[in-house]
């Protein structure tokens, strides 16, 4: 294992000491929860959003923290869920009065762990609305969760109620827009090589040389089947089908993300694109607007996931609407 650490067992709040030393202006971080706080938080009479999950997805979720995104994101040890005492804090330093609204990916520890942190905060007078994400169409069930596991249409929802949040709107608003989001997206990743997580020091997965994982999660997770490595454009296949097969996306616009999963170089993304793009123009599909990079990795995983989310005119221009984050900024 080669790792740009100083120890095992420091590398979140290592990772957090930095992050905070690297965007003053954007965050600041709580580094007693480690939990990212949005600078200017709380905002008095704003819905306040939060996130969080295991650290080695960067930038999610503490690099969506900012004007326009999250309010908070709670970090929790490499692929491990944050505790509800962390939750608790984020949601606590982030009410303005207005309520809270919790993010949550379909894990079953991130789900049970905001679920008691959003009773600890009821008890203490802050309402709070929950949301689960649950987009990837790789597998019904996981090793990790009862139901689709929340992946790639969780940035896409932070970045479109972050900027419904931003412009005012309440928290039953922002809650059933970010339903909406859930309703309408669909994801689906895979895998040419395995991650390796820090504290267990070998690959997650056993992937030979010549072969790919297809459908794969963002923890290293086993995904639909185990292919030989193909063309770019015969994977680009694997990844759209699937989601076209789930849900129609032949009636309203598209929000496209092709997504690194951490070890993918931009080349390669671009040429990934091209081929998707090929592909939803001849089924039919109008994409609207594209986002391409790195958003919600794997820490070193070689691979990509692709995040399809149909957008009426409102959603287009809440993606419009401007960010200015570490890890998402446009219009400002």
């Amino acid at each position: 294992m080669k790792k740009l650490i100083n120890a095992v067992d420091d590398i979140v709040n290592d990772s957090l000491r930095g992050f905070g030393l690297a965007h003053p202006d954007h965050i600041r971080v709580d580094a007693q929860n480690r939990v990212v706080l949005r600078a200017d938080a709380p905002r008095q009479g704003k819905v306040g959003l939060v996130s969080g999950g295991g650290s080695g997805h960067e930038p999610m979720h503490s690099g969506f923290v900012g004007v326009g995104m999250l309010d908070a994101a709670c970090a929790g040890q490499v692929f491990t869920s944050p505790t509800p005492d962390q939750m608790l804090a984020a949601t606590t330093a982030v009410d303005g009065g207005a309520g809270v609204l919790h993010i949550v990916k379909n894990y079953t520890g991130d789900v049970m762990n905001f679920e008691m942190a959003a009773e600890l905060a009821a008890e203490a007078g802050i309402e709070v609305e929950s949301v689960v994400v649950d987009d990837d169409v790789a597998v019904t069930d996981s090793l990790y969760t009862a139901g689709r596991r929340g992946v790639g249409l969780t940035v896409l929802l932070e970045k479109i109620v972050g900027a419904a949040a931003e412009e005012g709107r309440d928290l039953a608003t922002c809650a059933g827009l970010a339903r909406t989001v859930i309703a309408q997206g669909r994801s689906m990743g895979m895998a040419l090589t395995s991650c390796t997580v820090p504290a267990a020091g070998r690959p997650t997965v056993d992937l030979a040389d010549d072969e790919m994982e297809v459908g794969i999660g963002i923890h290293g997770e086993p995904g639909r089947e185990r292919r030989p490595i193909a063309s770019a454009k015969e994977v680009a296949a694997m990844l759209v089908q699937p989601i076209l097969a789930d849900l129609d996306f032949t009636d309203a616009p598209v929000i496209v993300m092709l997504n690194g999963m951490g070890g993918t170089p931009l080349l390669e993304l671009y040429i990934m694109y091209a081929e998707v793009a090929d592909l939803l123009r001849a089924k039919g599909v109008e994409v609207a607007r594209c986002l391409v990079g790195n958003y919600i990795t794997s820490l070193e995983m070689a691979g990509c996931s692709l995040t399809l989310l149909k957008a009426d005119d409102d959603l287009l221009t809440l993606w419009d609407a401007p960010a200015n984050t570490p890890g998402l900024r446009w219009g400002c």
